[in-house]
């Protein structure tokens, strides 16, 4: 029998946990890879999630590095990690502005969220939900490898999302403090106001660097452009009228001047408060969802995520550097309650008349490590070699009344890879790599829930092996130029909770179920890079394709897993321009398209909608600082019209433009940030595009304002 509310428990590493551990320093110190003592003072930066600590130059794909300024630039805005990577990545999906982030995709694909090299996606059951597992005042630096990633294995297809974790300050013992409030422009009061603190100490003494963090907010309820109520998602689970916590700790030890071994915690917990319920619109007639003052049925949503992590770093062993990281995850993510019709069963209570909610758990255990070796040949070859493991079991069930929705599954996963990088001459750099993927499935017997007629399912273990290969190629023909071209192919378990939760046949097989096989993607990419200091430029055009494919389709509010032959196409460019020391602006657009065989007749006949690609989207920013004291930021986001084969997902774009203006104090410093500045009133991509859907049709939220204060001591 299983029991609610059930407490989370403290992850532990086991001694045979330690033994394995794996995965880089370089998830912590972006620093270069000759850069192998703490001693070392140049810094240079380096894409850690590559594997290979490649430079952002040397990379065949397009690779951004996200600041800790332009984090803080945000946090200034919104506290909402999706937004905040949204307003960044003009490929990346526009927000929905709640607690689940299904259909938010990175170039038209799922793609991997990592904390300092951990994975937070679940590959089981995946439930939108990745992207908000820490608080972003908690990351110091994001890394984004955009198109699938073989060196990062399952669940890669659109790429790699790398949030950095904050670092320890020189000095022995160093304070930070800072609190924020927001509240919209159209309404001043307790319902609406929203706020958010944090404080962390951080230093070194000796061989041990330490940090601890804390953060709390609270946010209350959302106002549209016209000052009404924004409809609360009370089933999927919503950012408005919520509160939430993250702790994060960290704790290194050199043991001497080129081994380093170090500690990571991080809990996060955001829950509803279930104040508001919510108002079915009318989308037909342009009527957007709202709330209002009611208790809705059963729990709150929340999300309870535990992630520890342990790693070693050996930066001179035997001329080679190691790389070695053990993780534990502990995930829960509780749904709201609903009368939907996949939930009634007769022998419970009449038919339409009972509410229930899923709980979905995920605890995962998994290793990285790798080799590096990178002064062969005079200098001109590096070779990488790695084994990462993964071993997850999740499980969902209904709360409320007990039953099996998805039955405990246990999933295995040993991927060992290596990765070559040649430069015959100065000029050209060649890299090509291959990954094992050993990926197989443990599902016990099972029987449906009673709206898929209650069959009883036969369990089984199916097992699925992939080479993925990937090759690339970079060519630096004249100064400031580089020419770059990759292939490589991306490999994702499917949503296998919603493939057996499915199952209404009787006399079914787990071994003999065909949407369980893998999503294998192959992805081309090609571009061209300029920089020479105060000008960096970057084109790219890139296509995704995939024989069996996955996408979503939605009947009555219930989504059903399709498997199909998938294509997108993108184009992407991006400008930064240093126009003097004190200013400097960015410009980045992306375009795509995505396209399915709807009949499987070998023809890419129908369109993808918008819960699988974005809308086209120009993004611009500037920033200044006037004086030593004062600055500000300013920027456009711009979501182009979009039509579909479907008239009803039709997208009307939007502008939204944010501001923000700091100023240093004697003590600390002051922030005001406005969101949504002219105050449009807009409907949300998600609402619009990506289902028809009258109680899920939301506005976005209008203007807010929020004052900050922070203070390092």
């Amino acid at each position: 029998m299983r029991i609610k509310n059930r407490p989370v428990f403290w992850p532990t590493v086991t001694l045979a946990g330690l033994v394995a551990m794996s995965q880089a320093h370089a998830q912590n110190t972006a620093v270069s890879d000759s850069q192998r003592s703490r001693g070392d003072a140049d810094q240079t930066m380096v894409v850690t999630a590559s594997r290979t600590n490649a430079t952002k130059d040397d990379s065949p794909q397009t690779v951004r590095i996200i600041t800790k300024e332009e984090i803080d630039q945000q946090l200034q805005i919104s506290s909402d990690s999706s937004q905040v990577l949204s307003n960044l990545l003009p490929s990346y999906s526009p927000s929905r502005q709640k607690m689940s982030g299904s259909g938010e995709t990175l170039r038209g694909r799922t793609p991997l969220i990592l904390i300092d090299g951990i994975p937070q996606s679940n590959p089981l059951r995946p439930t939108g939900r990745e992207a908000h597992t820490i608080d972003f005042s908690m990351v110091e630096q994001i890394e984004v490898i955009q198109g699938a990633n073989a060196t990062n294995g399952v669940g890669a297809a659109g790429g790699v999302i790398n949030l950095i974790t904050k670092r320890p300050e020189p000095g022995s013992y160093n304070q930070h403090a800072e609190i924020r409030v927001t509240t919209p422009t159209s309404e001043l009061d307790s319902d609406t106001l929203s706020y958010e603190t944090n404080y962390g100490v951080s230093g070194n003494t000796g061989d041990i660097d330490y940090l601890f963090s804390a953060s709390v907010e609270r946010q209350g309820l959302f106002l549209d452009g016209r000052g009404d109520a924004v409809g609360v998602d009370n089933t999927q689970g919503d950012l408005m009228d919520s509160r939430s916590y993250d702790f994060l700790g960290k704790v290194a030890y050199w043991i001497d001047d080129n081994q380093r071994l170090q500690l990571t915690l991080n809990h996060f917990d955001i829950e509803g408060q279930n104040n508001y319920v919510s108002v079915t619109g009318d989308r037909a007639n342009g009527v957007v969802t709202t709330s209002e003052r009611g208790t809705p049925e059963g729990d709150v949503p929340y999300n309870r995520v535990w992630t520890t992590g342990l790693s070693y770093d050996n930066y001179d062993l035997a001329g080679m550097r190691l790389s070695a990281q053990v993780f534990y995850q502990d995930y829960e993510a509780l749904f709201g309650a609903t009368n939907s019709g996949t939930f009634q069963d007769p022998a419970i209570a009449p038919v339409g008349s009972f509410y229930d909610q899923t709980l979905a758990t995920t605890s995962k255990f998994g290793t990285k490590v790798s080799l590096t070796k990178d002064d062969l040949f005079s200098d001109r070859l590096t070779l990488t070699g790695g084994f990462d493991t993964l071993f997850d079991e999740t499980e969902q069930y209904l709360y409320q009344s007990d039953r099996t929705y998805v039955p405990s599954t246990e999933y295995t996963d040993l991927s060992p890879f290596i990765q070559a990088e040649f430069r015959p001459i100065d000029s050209l750099l060649l890299s090509a790599g291959a990954r094992y993927e050993y990926a197989k499935l443990d599902i016990g017997g099972y029987q449906t829930v009673a709206a898929n007629n209650g069959v009883e399912v036969e369990g089984g273990a199916p097992s699925f092996n992939e080479t993925l290969y990937n090759a690339g190629v970079v060519w630096k023909p004249v100064d400031n130029w580089s020419l770059f071209a990759n292939y490589s192919e991306g490999f994702v378990i499917p949503d296998v909770g919603r493939a057996l939760r499915g199952i209404s046949t009787p006399g079914q097989s787990v071994n003999s179920i065909d949407n369980l096989r893998p999503i294998v993607t192959d992805n081309v990419e090609t571009g061209v890079r300029f920089e020479n200091g105060r000008l960096a430029a970057e084109l790219s055009y890139y296509e995704s394709s995939s024989e069996f494919g996955s996408r979503l389709t939605e009947i009555d509010d219930v989504f059903f897993l399709s498997r199909e032959e998938t294509e997108i196409k993108g184009l992407e460019a991006s400008v930064d321009y240093q126009f003097t020391e004190q200013h400097s602006g960015r410009v980045a657009y992306s375009r795509m398209e995505g396209r399915f065989d709807s009949n499987e007749d070998g023809s890419l006949d129908s369109q993808l909608s918008g819960l699988d690609v974005s809308p086209d989207r120009l993004v611009a920013s500037w920033s200044a600082n006037w004086t030593d004291e004062l600055s500000t930021f300013v920027q456009a986001n711009y979501a182009f019209d979009e039509t579909f084969d479907e008239e009803d997902r039709e997208f009307d774009g939007y502008l939204l433009m944010d501001a923000a203006l700091g100023y240093k104090l004697p003590v600390g410093q002051v922030s005001v940030g406005v969101a949504n500045l002219l105050d449009e009133q807009y409907v949300t991509y998600y609402s619009q595009s990506a289902l028809v859907n009258d109680e899920r049709y939301f506005a976005g939220r209008g203007r807010t304002v929020t004052f900050g204060y922070r203070l390092d001591f």
